[in-house]
């Protein structure tokens, strides 16, 4: 039957995401190492410590399982406190490593998808005070021009900022991240200066590389009315879903600050996105609720029967993932999902999520949409910000103490679609066919 592949177009990029501090190990001279020495700001007492030791060299055993497993790209980041252990001194070394690091994905013939910012700043920068002070946009731009002065004969796909929503969130207003704040004010004025940081960045790029193509990814999360004939309902999950989603790729892409009291132009952002890219994971039911102040009058929740991961941290939503890409392409360029993925120690959930989310992709891109490529979160467990090594979102399992790596079932399956550019029904069948019916409907019941 013609149903039984859903195929891909060629040059269609297959990867897993990864970042610096969460793999690297013994990243000491950033903001996320000293939070990890203060009690209480880490489940369960953890630190990152060598993480999955790729700065001692195992990146290239890690590289090797990706290459073996048919994936053709790979997203990774850049320590800027490597580079940059201090304001007035640059450390050639850490880009030479960097250098060998991507090196060695295009000679496993892996396109490298490079991002400059995920989540951690050197001490210098943030004992300053790191994104709210007003030359935060300068400091960062002058990293880049000596990133891509160094690296840019061997990358030109670029995300400037991973998910710099999440960022402002998480250390500005709930407190969780660096530097532990709880101020609208602060996240706002931070939500700004990383705007301007992007823009400055883009610019950067783009003069030294004018073929680059260089985005944002954007942590996209779906806020679906609880109650869709509620006008309330419909009002909080739009206003969720403006500040939250789109204030970043929206700047972006007209120059305009959507603030929840009304807009302001700056025109210098407009214009500075090559690609929008999502990270899709899950999505919220949202209540209106007027005792929720702190929370935006909003009460968010998953459903009673949602298909959940271990800590009930992520619900299986793979529906969202395809609201996700019809709403990265409403900014008019193309897409990468640059991450996705569900915690799952025990790889139970994460095959029929794979095979449930890779399906929504296929689907957006038969209906025209330029989804360019999947980057899979991720591919060998790493430590998970505030929730440590609690969480187990890799293809392949680790054991942060003796470093060895065990291939989880999911990776085979991975390795399947990578290999073929398709999810195919007898991959589904054989890794998780209690969800056959729901992505080859038509497949399954004629057998």
């Amino acid at each position: 039957m013609k149903d039984r592949a859903y195929r891909f177009p060629t040059g269609f990029l297959w990867g897993t995401a990864t970042s610096a501090h969460q793999v690297e190990g013994n990243n000491t001279q950033n903001n996320w190492w000293a939070w990890e020495q203060e009690p209480g700001r880490i489940l369960q007492g953890h630190r990152s410590g060598r993480a999955c030791d790729w700065w001692a060299g195992r990146w290239r055993e890690d590289f090797d399982r990706a290459a073996e497993a048919g994936q053709n790209a790979h997203r990774l980041s850049v320590e800027w406190s490597r580079i940059q252990p201090a304001p007035d001194r640059w450390d050639e070394g850490a880009l030479e490593v960097y250098r060998e690091m991507l090196q060695g994905l295009r000679a496993r013939h892996m396109v490298p998808m490079v991002t400059l910012h995920h989540f951690t700043d050197p001490l210098w920068f943030a004992e300053r005070g790191g994104w709210e002070r007003e030359d935060a946009p300068q400091r960062f731009a002058a990293f880049v021009e000596k990133v891509v002065e160094g690296l840019g004969d061997l990358v030109s796909l670029w995300c400037t900022i991973n998910e710099p929503n999440v960022l402002a969130y998480m250390a500005y207003l709930e407190g969780t991240f660096p530097p532990g704040e709880h101020s609208l004010r602060k996240a706002l004025r931070v939500m700004v200066h990383l705007l301007r940081a992007h823009a400055a960045a883009y610019r950067v790029l783009h003069r030294r590389q004018p073929h680059a193509r260089v985005g944002m990814a954007i942590h996209y999360r779906g806020f679906v009315p609880a109650r869709p004939h509620s006008r309330w309902d419909r009002w909080v999950a739009r206003m969720l879903s403006r500040l939250f989603n789109d204030f970043f790729p929206y700047a972006a892409q007209t120059g305009v600050l959507l603030f929840p009291w009304g807009r302001r132009r700056e025109p210098e952002l407009q214009g500075t996105q090559d690609f929008v890219g999502v990270n899709y994971y899950t999505q919220d039911r949202v209540q209106f609720d007027v005792r929720a102040v702190d929370a935006f009058f909003a009460r968010r929740f998953y459903p009673p029967d949602a298909d959940l991961s271990d800590h009930g941290f992520i619900a299986n939503e793979p529906e969202g993932m395809y609201r996700a890409l019809h709403w990265a392409y409403a900014f008019g360029v193309p897409v990468f999902v640059t991450e996705n993925g569900v915690e799952d120690a025990d790889d139970d959930l994460r095959p029929r999520y794979l095979a449930q989310h890779v399906h929504q992709v296929w689907r957006a891109v038969q209906e025209g949409l330029p989804v360019q490529g999947y980057f899979h979160w991720t591919l060998v467990d790493n430590f998970e910000w505030d929730r440590g090594w609690t969480q187990r979102f890799g293809l392949w399992a680790l054991d942060v103490d003796t470093q060895e790596r065990r291939k989880r079932p999911s990776a085979d399956f991975y390795a399947a679609i990578c290999r073929s550019n398709a999810l195919r029904y007898e991959d589904v069948a054989r890794y998780c066919p209690e969800v056959l019916h729901r992505v080859f409907p038509q497949a399954s019941t004629v057998g």
